[in-house]
């Protein structure tokens, strides 16, 4: 985010989140997309005029069967005259549309940015649009689960984690997105014996320890400093945001701990001038589709030494009254619109800064971070809001 003149400071002052759920059969993909851009030009008390450019992003085209969806919604997304931009990073791809959309307002191509991500799956398959088989590429074997779970068993061995800390996050992720009306899953009646007796899907990842199927839309306004300024309640402040990527199969490639999810953690503390994440951290809104990439996540993310992110799951440092939580909106496990996924990531640290979190809201956010990934442990995007501006 580097300009001749310096950075423009970019703030998030407006989000909007459509109700994720199995099947939204009463809007059409541009009713859904539309319903989130409004919620968010609400927040920011803006109309479609005020916006300079749009940028969207979503998962794979055949999810839905529509090829270039982004041209027949640029009407519902007042991007008619305007600069429109579509970012694909696979399940990345929510978190790596709002990066996209903060350079265009930090290198001053544009004021005031709208992105939008979303997904219906209702209107596709991924489980098995994600089973075809690819020429010289590892089987996904029935969904992403079978691709992930040998890195799980991976990381099992690696640790000695015992075999309950998957249920562990599960369980707190989906007593959490109990607090957040937006969240598809609400299952008041689980428990954590449930969780911990429900089929098993991919060995060892359970029924209950994997992500739901959602319709759904989040879209962020993105503002200057002049825009923040006028914006109606507190802004969200990006510190520091960084995408990287590798391949999905090369020789010494690490499945448990990717070497660009740690160089774009790392890329962001720096940004940030932050040394001690664990401490300095309030709040992290981690993409965690199968419960145990927490653990194997705050390991990546510098959280905690190799072989120890299971222990801080264990002592429930990881729960709403610990002192890093870790998805208090219910994460991926609760509702996965699964290219709006990263964004709802990103929107979600940005609500917990700015104290419009509700009753999920970590009380004195100062500094959270959003965190997505995508394809097979190969892309990643991540960015760190404040509720104060950079360098004060």
């Amino acid at each position: 985010m580097s300009s001749n003149r310096g950075a423009e400071p970019v703030a998030v002052v407006g989000v909007g989140q459509t109700h994720h759920v199995a099947a939204r059969q009463d809007v059409s993909i541009a009713g859904l997309v539309r319903e989130a851009a409004v919620r968010a030009l609400e927040d920011a008390e803006l109309g479609w005029a005020d916006i300079d450019a749009v940028v969207i992003g979503k998962a794979p085209d055949f999810f839905e069967g529509v090829m270039m969806p982004e041209l027949y919604l640029a009407e519902a997304l007042g991007a008619v005259g305007k600069p429109m931009l579509r970012v694909h990073t696979a399940g990345s791809v929510g978190g790596s549309t709002s990066l996209v959309a903060a350079n265009l307002v930090a290198a001053r191509e544009h004021g005031t940015v709208l992105t939008v991500a979303f997904e219906k799956q209702s209107e596709s398959n991924a489980m098995w649009g994600l089973s075809l088989p690819v020429p010289f590429q590892a089987p996904l074997t029935a969904g992403a689960g079978g691709f992930f779970a040998p890195h799980v068993r991976a990381y099992m061995r690696r640790t000695g984690a015992p075999d309950h800390i998957g249920s562990l996050v599960a369980f707190k992720d989906r007593t959490n997105a109990l607090k957040n009306p937006y969240a598809h899953l609400h299952e008041r009646e689980l428990t954590l014996e449930r969780v911990r007796a429900a089929p098993m899907l991919w060995d060892p990842i359970r029924y209950s320890e994997t992500c739901p199927s959602s319709d759904g839309a989040c879209a962020m306004v993105l503002t200057d400093a002049r825009g923040a300024a006028r914006a109606p309640r507190r802004p969200a402040w990006v510190h520091g945001g960084a995408m990287r990527s590798e391949p999905t199969i090369f020789a010494g490639k690490d499945y448990v701990s990717p070497q660009a999810g740690r160089d774009c953690a790392a890329d962001v503390y720096r940004q940030a001038g932050v040394a001690d994440p664990r401490r300095q951290l309030d709040v992290v809104e981690m993409y965690v589709p199968f419960s145990w990439y927490e653990p194997m996540w705050l390991e990546n993310l510098g959280f905690a030494a190799e072989g120890e992110g299971w222990k801080l799951v264990e002592a429930g440092v990881t729960g709403m009254d610990g002192d890093l939580p870790v998805n208090p909106s219910g994460g991926v496990l609760s509702s996965n619109p699964i290219g709006a996924s990263g964004m709802i990531r990103f929107a979600e640290a940005a609500l917990q800064v700015r104290g419009l979190a509700g009753e999920h809201q970590i009380d004195g956010a100062r500094l959270a971070l959003g965190h997505a990934y995508g394809g097979g442990a190969q892309f990643f995007a991540m960015w760190l809001v404040g509720s104060e501006p950079p360098n004060q």
